[in-house]
């Protein structure tokens, strides 16, 4: 029996969990509430693209042996759950912490088109959420990312991609990297 293919993301945000592991169980509910089957029926973890090593690394998910595409985020006492097809990355970021972040990681075009401190906020989460995608994550100098919010694209070695912003909250911003499949955010 195979898993139908996942036509959107389901982003998931919610309190952090008391440590790592109270996020994977919340990660495991998250796909099978997706998928629509048991969380007995869901086997993930991680691995590292780059040495193999099972304790850190990009998450993984697959549903009767087929693979689901699963991100995680997490910022101060929160946690964003990405569940959709495979090929998703996530972030969440508070404007508030990124506002401090230095200025080299963003394009000149970006601060050029991004004034503020929220839209500077959105340019960052961007960046992380389509390297998660890319599977290198932060192996990659940020500023490598060139993002247009006004588009909703960022491009990455040439490559562009649609990219989906949120702002579920006072102090949040959301970045989820898809291929352009639709998001959608709940609690």
């Amino acid at each position: 029996m195979g898993l139908p293919l996942l036509q959107s993301v389901v982003v998931t945000l919610r309190a952090s969990g008391p440590d790592r592991a109270a996020d994977r169980e919340a990660l495991l509910a998250a796909v099978a509430s997706a998928t629509g089957v048991d969380v007995a029926a869901v086997r993930a973890g991680r691995v590292c693209p780059h040495c193999a090593a099972t304790d850190h690394g990009r998450p993984w998910a697959e549903v009767d042996g087929s693979a689901v595409g699963v991100s995680l985020a997490r910022t101060t006492d929160l946690v964003a759950l990405a569940v959709g097809p495979p090929g998703i990355g996530v972030d969440l970021e508070r404007v508030s912490r990124v506002a401090a972040a230095p200025l080299d990681a963003f394009t000149p075009g970006e601060l050029a088109r991004s004034g503020d401190a929220t839209a500077r906020a959105a340019c960052w989460a961007v960046k992380e959420a389509v390297l998660k995608r890319d599977g290198r994550g932060l192996r990659v100098d940020p500023s490598r990312v060139e993002v247009d919010l006004v588009r909703g694209a960022a491009t990455l070695d040439g490559a562009e991609q649609p990219v989906t912003v949120v702002f579920p909250g006072e102090d949040l911003v959301l970045a989820v990297a898809a291929g352009g499949v639709p998001v959608s955010v709940g609690a």
